[in-house]
């Protein structure tokens, strides 16, 4: 049996479980979501967690098997707990401020890039140079950090950019001149 999808997935309290079918809605204080099941796959609530099995042992299944418990965890998770992703501007001029639903970024091109925020996400913006990014799902709060450092990611040379608070870079030494 998978070692990820037989663990039981607890229930805080204030979280509901509605299992329809094949679609499972998760609501709670920061949220509601819902996760479709692969076919083969269901979900049932047994004593205040949630327990996902898998009708037989072939390979498929037994990928899937894990793939939908992590799915489902993270969205107990996230209608309780929110994702938070937080990204750094580093460089002279470069900015960001939030203008309703649109991000605005002065990055050093000729015009301000402006990014459009999704629905289920909050993005604030702290000393015009730390963007922080906040939802209950995890794969669009993820997906939407990758889209804002994709506008420009860091330098190697200089490290100008956006970049995510924990990442790590190794600045490459530049050209070494005539001798």
């Amino acid at each position: 049996m998978s070692r990820i999808g037989r663990l039981p997935i607890a229930l805080q309290a204030g979280i509901e479980v509605a299992i329809d079918g094949s679609k499972v809605s998760v609501r709670g204080p920061k949220g509601r979501l819902e996760q479709a099941l692969p076919r083969g796959i269901r979900a049932r609530t047994a004593d205040g967690t949630l327990v996902v099995e898998r009708r037989d042992d072939s390979a498929r299944q037994r990928a899937l098997h894990g793939l939908s418990r992590a799915l489902l965890a993270n969205a107990v998770h996230g209608v309780h707990t929110p994702f938070v992703r937080t990204l750094e501007i580093s460089g002279v001029g470069y900015r960001a401020d939030v203008a309703g639903p649109t991000l605005k970024l002065a990055i050093g091109f000729s015009h301000p890039v402006e990014f459009v925020i999704p629905q289920g996400v909050q993005v604030q913006v702290e000393k015009n140079t730390r963007i922080t990014i906040t939802g209950c799902d995890r794969r669009l709060v993820g997906q939407v950090a990758a889209d804002i450092r994709a506008v420009r990611p860091p330098d190697v040379y200089k490290h100008k950019g956006i970049r995510y608070t924990d990442e790590v870079l190794r600045k490459k030494a530049g050209k070494t001149g005539a001798k």
